[in-house]
């Protein structure tokens, strides 16, 4: 499966509209009586059953939501790429039945490498795209993926970015200007630090503040903790904090926590 670079535009399926034009085959009215504008009762019951499926599609698209996952795949990051394509799968059994989750897998590594894949929505997908890749030395790219971030918001609403990463090497303040035109646009960046590098805690907390988003700190030692709160993410981007809040395991309220500014 071929990844595209940020540059390429990516198709989206768009249900399309159908509209059934009927004719009047009722006799003229004649002149001096005066017409019946009644609405038939055939044509009644086609407007309630329209009514109906208007609704039912608003509530789909309510339970639908799509995911960007963003990892540092630099050569130090082999190890927790390996966890996160263990875990990911956490992300398609929080939503489950209940809706559907689209995830684009986006990395940087090398020399200025910075790649994205099309939308999946099973975890089989997700898991094939990420065991492709192999990590390579390189620095971070952090303002490729925010950026890339708004460019398919245009092209499609983004429910929500989570990114992976240990480190930053790219100037705060312009991360900090895309983040803000996240937050702006309603696109939560919820950011997962590996280690306890005290620039990246710096950048990544602001990231998080700017966008409305939320940051954690993980080791490989919690893999469990990282993999219920990419599944709490995953719920968030298909149902926003309605869907934590019905949901209402420990991860929900943690990230409910910090989505509403009282956990820093």
């Amino acid at each position: 499966m071929a990844f595209s670079s940020f540059s390429c535009g990516l198709a989206s399926g768009r249900p399309e509209a159908h509209l059934l034009i009927m004719k009047d085959k009722r006799a003229p009215v004649d002149a001096g009586r005066r017409a019946d504008v009644s609405t038939p009762r055939s044509d009644v019951g086609a407007v309630e059953a329209f009514v109906r499926q208007a609704r039912a599609l608003a509530q789909a698209r309510k339970e639908s939501g799509r995911l960007i996952l963003a990892l540092d795949a630099n050569m130090s990051r082999q190890p927790t790429w390996d966890l996160a394509c263990e875990i990911q799968a956490e992300m398609f059994d929080a939503v489950g039945s209940t809706g559907r989750l689209d995830v684009q897998l986006v990395y940087y590594r090398g020399f200025g490498e910075c790649a994205a894949s099309r939308f999946v929505s099973d975890t089989a997908a997700l898991k094939r795209l990420m065991t492709r890749i192999e990590c390579r030395g390189g620095r971070t790219q952090i303002g490729k993926v925010l950026s890339h971030a708004l460019k398919e918001n245009a092209r499609g609403r983004v429910n929500a970015l989570v990114f992976i990463g240990d480190a930053v090497e790219e100037s705060v303040d312009e991360l900090a200007q895309r983040a803000g035109e996240l937050g702006l646009k309603g696109i939560p960046v919820f950011l997962f630090q590996e280690g306890r590098d005290p620039a990246a805690t710096r950048a990544f907390r602001e990231i998080a503040r700017l966008s409305h988003g939320a940051w954690f700190r993980f080791d490989r030692a919690s893999a469990g903790t990282l993999a219920k709160l990419l599944g709490a993410v995953a719920v968030y981007a298909t149902g926003g904090l309605p869907a934590l809040e019905a949901r209402g395991r420990a991860e929900d309220h943690l990230m409910i926590e910090h989505l509403s500014g009282r956990k820093r």
